[in-house]
């Protein structure tokens, strides 16, 4: 493989947004990959996404015993390091960073007076390693809280933010079509009841070089079953035109995708 980094491995700026979850709000936002050092087989970089995060969907809850009805701002940072073997059939990598979701009371309907507005600011730590070859898709992650995790609403809701430690096994079934399966260990550091393990099935499909648009579907005992659809389109500054065709590595294209496994997670109770 011939590619030079130097020449594929450029800046992206673009948009993503994705539907609520298990304990994620809908959402839409703007993002950037950026390369800040390259060598023939290794580019360290830095992402980073600004988000709105909307309310939730009807009377469907993103958040267990109540659902959100409120906007807001939510960040994410993250730093990383990907290189490629020696045959560059393989690339792993490190990435970890912070980030951030505030959750204002005016926009919880919990059916309840609360007592004037309070805003939370809920902040994590995520740590993501990855390894791609042109078959295989493996990653797994941490996201820890790196702020106080509970907050009370009133004398009957409060507000918590989990701790998550995934791992995710995907396989490549065409340089556009990939299908994942992932286990999740889900804590709540003051409700030990919420506890427990959940599993996630995903499909994503790299409609070209820019788009990408994928589903997942996750069960546990918290949440029980949630789907989310997404997608994420990048504007790629370089020789290849946005919506060209794939290049035809996956392993290469995986150098400059953006990192997964970034949303706080959340419940009301």
């Amino acid at each position: 493989m011939s590619i030079s980094l130097k020449e594929i491995v450029k800046p992206q700026v673009g948009i993503q947004a994705r539907s609520q979850g298990a304990g994620t709000p809908n959402m839409a936002g703007i993002g950037a990959f950026l390369p800040l050092l390259k060598t023939k087989n290794s580019v360290l970089f830095a992402d980073i996404q600004g988000n709105v995060n909307f309310p939730d969907v009807g009377e469907i809850s993103s958040v267990v015993n109540t659902t959100i009805s409120g906007s807001a701002i939510s960040s994410s940072s993250r730093l990383g390091l990907r290189w490629l073997n020696g045959d560059r059939n393989w690339m792993y990598g490190l990435n970890a960073g912070y980030d951030t979701r505030p959750v204002t009371s005016s926009g919880i309907n919990s059916g309840t007076n609360i007592g004037g507005e309070k805003t939370f600011l809920f902040q994590q730590v995520g740590i993501n390693v990855e390894a791609i070859s042109e078959k295989l898709a493996l990653d797994a992650y941490a996201l820890l809280p790196a702020s106080e995790t509970q907050h009370k609403l009133d004398d009957s809701y409060q507000v918590d933010e989990l701790t998550t430690l995934g791992i995710n096994i995907g396989r490549h079934l065409n340089p556009n079509l990939k299908a994942s399966i992932g286990y999740y260990l889900q804590l709540n550091p003051a409700e030990e009841e919420s506890d427990g393990s959940g599993v996630l099935g995903r499909l994503s499909y790299a409609i070209d070089s820019s788009t990408l648009i994928g589903a997942s579907v996750t069960y546990d005992k918290e949440f029980k079953t949630r789907a989310s659809f997404d997608i994420t389109w990048r504007f790629k500054t370089n020789s290849q035109e946005s919506g060209a065709p794939l290049t035809d590595s996956v392993v290469v294209s995986a150098l400059s995708a953006a990192p997964p496994n970034r949303d706080i997670r959340i419940e009301i109770e």
